[in-house]
């Protein structure tokens, strides 16, 4: 049943009841959501670069 768990992929849902939730399935969470913020912020600054490219193209 261990194995089971451990190969469930984990989805969090923003908003969602935590309130079954235990520590072990919170601190779980806390990094994915920690690594979906990397993501996004590398996200960001790669689009932010394309942006600057395309302005100080077209002046």
């Amino acid at each position: 049943m261990e194995d089971e768990l451990s190969t469930k992929q984990i989805q969090h849902e923003i908003g969602m009841s935590v309130d079954d939730l235990s520590i072990d399935e919170l601190e779980k969470r806390i990094i994915l959501l920690e690594g979906e913020i990397k993501r996004l912020k590398s996200s960001i600054i790669s689009k932010k670069a394309s942006f600057e490219s395309a302005q100080a193209f077209f002046k």
